[in-house]
């Protein structure tokens, strides 16, 4: 085998799943993660289609995440006075099985843990690429030397950052920003959604204890700082009707709360020497509902690219740069802000009333589950003996 050490950023998805195959290839995998430990419950995440089933076959994982699914919880819709207005089908937003990011990440962690390096709480400080190998500064640990490098680290990539160049030419804003906010004190009720012109909160659904979306420019802030982040949140939702100022008390008392803009990646290849991104470092789309079947096929098909390869890293990201730029093209187009929070009430009117028309629900339906498995997966048979 030409590489044998590897390096991974990010330990929440699409890394685990690279290091799942690459590991049970013979390779030497480490898997930095700037979190000091894996992060539970999150968002509810889902696959769809025969293309995402297929891999999580392969990965005998498929049924495990069924016993964790969380249902696809039908969400209703409501005025100010908590009347309902439509409902959003869990069939829409759920797939064919969804799961919260955090266990998602635990069954990947379990599968690998015995035979991969995890290393939390550090991140990667600078990549220098040699003839044969990447040098590799941390921020905390002691530098070391890998085949190859892979990112997997989010929309926010470092390893994109270090490799390709600044965060600015790659990712790009698309009008909107959502949060997340878990808290013991959310009432875990029915799934319900209030829309005003450019805002939207929920509760009781799959996102979080609360969600919320919202209309705005690019905003500057520090992602570490929880009190800005709640700051901006109040700021946004102030005077809103119906349960906001509930909400709003909810999320100042909260110390788990993600904010962050609804952007998409924009890149037409994912490699560049030793180095290659994976999962939403490289075409990730905020709240798209693609990114973690994407994340989940790269993985499969860099590891067997480079099966067939013996290894050799050149041929293998040449050819998964050419499988993916299609495939990935589903996350270029959507733009989930416009739909979550439209900008006026007509437009809100308009989102609601398709939900009431089941044919048009139906066909939106056929249409994510033709992209979802527009790709033509090999078999790669040094994979199959491995799941």
């Amino acid at each position: 085998m030409t590489n044998r050490t590897v390096l991974i950023s990010g330990a929440s998805i699409a890394g685990p799943a690279l290091a799942f195959w690459l590991s049970r290839q013979g390779y030497a995998v480490t898997v930095v993660e700037r979190s000091r430990e894996l992060r539970g419950g999150g968002q509810a995440v889902d696959f769809k289609g025969a293309t995402h089933r297929f891999v999580l076959e392969r990965m005998g994982i498929l049924e495990e995440i069924r016993r964790h699914q969380t249902g696809g919880l039908d969400q209703t819709i409501v005025d100010a006075e908590g009347r309902p207005l439509a409902v959003l089908p869990g069939e829409f937003t759920g797939g064919d099985v969804e799961i919260r990011r955090g266990d998602l990440a635990r069954i990947l962690h379990e599968r690998t843990e015995r035979d991969c390096e995890y290393v939390f709480g550090d991140s990667i400080a600078s990549l220098t690429e040699t003839a044969d190998g990447v040098d590799v500064t941390f921020e905390r640990g002691a530098p070391r030397r890998f085949d190859l490098v892979f990112g997997a680290d989010g929309i926010h990539s470092t390893v994109r950052r270090l490799a390709f160049g600044p965060e600015a030419d790659y990712v790009e804003h698309l009008g909107h920003y959502y949060a997340l906010v878990e808290t013991d004190e959310a009432d875990g009720g029915p799934a319900v959604m209030y829309n005003e012109p450019g805002r939207m909160a929920a509760t009781g659904g799959p996102k979080a204890n609360a969600f919320f979306v919202f209309a705005s420019p690019e905003l500057a802030y520090d992602r570490y700082d929880i009190g800005q982040q709640k700051d901006i949140l109040a700021g946004a939702f102030a005077d809103g009707g119906w349960r906001l100022p509930e909400l709003l008390e909810v999320v100042k008392r909260s110390d788990d709360v993600y904010l962050d803009s609804i952007a998409r990646v924009k890149m037409d290849g994912y490699s560049t020497g030793r180095v290659a991104l994976l999962g939403d470092a490289a075409y990730g789309n905020t709240l798209g509902g693609f990114g973690t079947g994407l994340a989940i096929v790269a993985a499969y098909v860099i590891a067997g690219e480079l099966a067939a390869a013996n290894g050799d890293h050149v041929p293998a990201f040449r050819r998964y740069d050419e499988k993916f730029r299609g495939y990935a093209k589903v996350a270029r187009n959507a733009n989930a802000g416009p739909f979550l929070a439209p900008p006026t009430n007509l437009r809100i009117k308009l989102r609601d009333q398709m939900f009431r028309r089941r044919l048009l629900l139906r066909t939106m339906l056929w249409v994510t589950d033709k992209l979802a498995t527009d790709i033509t997966l090999d078999e790669y048979p040094a994979l199959a003996r491995l799941g």
